[in-house]
């Protein structure tokens, strides 16, 4: 059936092959004469490595080998130099190939979600293009340093390792808009974080000193008893106060305004979605 597939694609000079689902435990070699191909999906399948063939992909800039049995990255996409979106979840990546890194500086997307992970390679930062990074549900206990100088980096997914810190080069990532970091161990974000950042889903960690630096923001939450659609009392304790605000899964914090969504009111999204109110948010100068 696949050989079939790339035998239509030959014929017609294709630019997408879709061998998706197939039960492949290897990639046709005649896949590599496809040359003008740009997207190839081969996820859901058995491979666990790419034949050479492949290197004469040049036109290549979507690859999908999400769900298959890689234990290591191939080194034939160190060759795929046009590559700007790289699928590789649900694999059993143990690491990444500082060599094959180095070939994929034109990367703009990278999913590697549900692998085997326990560390990041500095040399992700060869990484320039990059905008959107996913590694959620690996096993990270730390990210390097040097992750921080994707100054394109807009994105960042890390739900579900075993971070416990993050680096305070952070900051550097002056594009960052969207920072998830859901079900990890960390305790204390860095200053350049809860100035700067929207964080996302931000339950399910220990964060005990998040709002440790706006005294002000603490005591209008703390004289905040009551909600304000359905007037169930609130537990007047800073740490209740947090939770509500975490729960929040967005909180925005700027160098002059610190704006904290007016979710941290109410006692559910049932009550924030209740028509009838038009409570946006209170900001503190």
């Amino acid at each position: 059936m696949a050989d079939s597939l790339v035998l239509r694609a030959l014929r017609g000079n294709a630019r997408h092959l879709d061998l998706g689902g197939k039960k492949l435990r290897r990639v046709p070699k005649a896949v590599g004469r496809l040359q003008a191909l740009t997207r190839l999906q081969l996820r859901n399948n058995l491979i666990t490595e790419l034949p050479a063939e492949l290197q004469a992909l040049d036109n290549l800039t979507d690859l999908n080998l999400g769900n298959n049995s890689l234990e290591a990255l191939p080194e034939v996409l160190k060759h795929l130099t046009q590559l700007k979106k790289l699928h590789l979840f649900g694999n059993k990546l143990g690491n990444l190939s500082p060599s094959v890194l180095e070939g994929l500086g034109n990367l703009v997307f990278l999913n590697l979600n549900d692998n085997k992970l326990t560390t990041l390679p500095a040399e992700m930062d060869r990484l320039l293009e990059l905008k959107y990074l996913y590694v959620n549900n690996n096993q990270l206990g730390s990210i390097p340093n040097k992750l921080c100088l994707l100054q394109h980096l807009c994105e960042l997914h890390l739900a579900n390792n075993n971070l416990r810190l993050l680096p305070h080069d952070i900051g550097y990532l002056t594009n960052l808009k969207k920072l998830s970091l859901p079900r990890n161990q960390i305790e204390e974000l860095p200053e350049e974080i809860t100035a700067r950042y929207i964080m996302d889903e931000m339950t399910s960690n220990t964060i005990n000193s998040i709002f440790k630096h706006y005294s002000e923001v603490k005591k209008i939450l703390e004289n905040a008893s009551k909600c304000a659609v359905c007037g169930k009392s609130f537990l007047n304790t800073w740490l209740e106060c947090v939770t509500f605000v975490d729960l929040t899964r967005k909180i925005r914090m700027t160098s002059s305004t610190r704006v904290i969504p007016v979710r941290a009111f109410l006692c559910s999204y049932s009550c924030f979605n209740e028509p009838g109110h038009h409570y946006y948010g209170i900001a503190t100068p």
